[in-house]
């Protein structure tokens, strides 16, 4: 197998490997927070997040962002993203506002402090909950088209698609006995998504700032019903992006949770029906960023100890598999 091209952050001197929780507590106690002296470690491999113990408060959730991730504009423009929900009682998770800022600064880290929410994963297979779901997005994406990014970047084939094919092959993580293969049908299932979006039509008119990762495990399920957590990759693009990733099993399936989510969704924003066409499409450009997100990390030491898996000939093997049903899969008819 090829040796991946070497970045000179390396597992020692990865910019994390200074944050360690005396440092956390440093940062929390700059904005005023003061800290019990308990730490929890919370399950994110792109940021750093801790649940913090607070003295005679409830804990709090400080997500220390990825050095050179996102800039401090991007940032806060998620922030005001999410504000804009809060303002109209749509169940989110804002940044606190500490010292009249939301995106704070200390030992090298841009950092925000939220407060803890807790909750469950919401039961898919139930009508109910997915039209409930369906609705809190119709709101979300309500507002979402009132206003357009500058900072934040689109979901297009270019960032989603040929951005990371490129990076993996520059950066020789194929290995050459696969190089042919994987080349091959990573540019089929590209022109696979490009018909996905010619069946579509032109969507000009039906992009807005989205979640950008709406999946079971960022929608929290509470006896009030449904609240969304981390918009960190909140980012412009077609509606149904923040729906597909909530349907599962055979087509017959997905066609009843796409009809439940719809009936909620549609009580509060229009859907265009000719997105359906690319719920495929961008569950393949997802597919190949996903690779190219575990490579462009795979210097953070946290991620070999958490993706052992990665970057083996199997890994890739399977790829390769995975993306020829993406190919199929495109040629079907649209969901609905």
């Amino acid at each position: 197998m090829t040796t991946p091209f070497s970045d000179p952050d390396t597992p020692a001197t990865h910019p994390f490997s200074n944050l360690s929780p005396e440092c956390v507590l440093d940062a929390l106690d700059s904005v005023g927070l003061r800290a019990d002296g308990r730490l929890l470690a919370l399950n994110s491999y792109e940021n750093r997040v801790y649940q913090v113990g607070m003295e005679d408060e409830a804990p709090v959730v400080a997500k220390f962002y990825r050095p050179e991730r996102w800039s401090d504009a991007a940032i806060l423009e998620e922030h005001a993203f999410v504000e804009e929900l809060t303002e109209r009682e749509i169940p989110v998770v804002p940044a606190l506002t500490l010292g009249g800022r939301t995106l704070h600064s200390f030992g090298g880290f841009s950092f925000a402090v939220f407060p803890r929410r807790g909750g469950r994963a919401p039961e898919l297979d139930d009508p109910a909950v997915l039209e409930w779901t369906g609705r809190f997005i119709g709101r979300i994406h309500a507002v979402g088209a009132l206003k357009s990014y500058s900072e934040r970047p689109a979901l297009t084939i270019d960032t989603f698609g040929r951005e990371p094919r490129d990076y993996l092959l520059a950066n020789n993580f194929i290995p050459p006995e696969l190089l042919a293969a994987w080349t091959s049908v990573v540019d089929q299932a590209l022109d696979g998504v490009r018909h996905c979006y010619a069946r579509a039509g032109d969507l000009a008119g039906a992009q807005l700032r989205l979640h950008g990762d709406c999946h079971v495990g960022n929608v929290l399920w509470t006896p009030d019903g449904p609240h969304f957590v981390d918009f960190d990759d909140s980012r412009t693009g077609p509606a149904i992006q923040d729906l597909w990733m909530l349907l599962s099993g055979e087509r017959r399936d997905m066609v009843r949770q796409m009809s439940d989510i719809l009936a909620g969704y549609e009580d509060f924003a229009d859907f265009d029906e000719r997105q359906l066409n690319l719920i495929e499409a961008l569950r393949t450009l997802r597919l190949i960023h996903y690779s190219a997100w575990l490579a462009r990390r795979w210097n953070d030491p946290a991620f070999p100890v958490a993706f052992p898996w990665f970057n083996t000939q199997r890994y890739w093997q399977d790829r390769i598999l995975e993306l020829r049903e993406q190919i199929a899969l495109m040629d079907e008819p649209a969901l609905w």
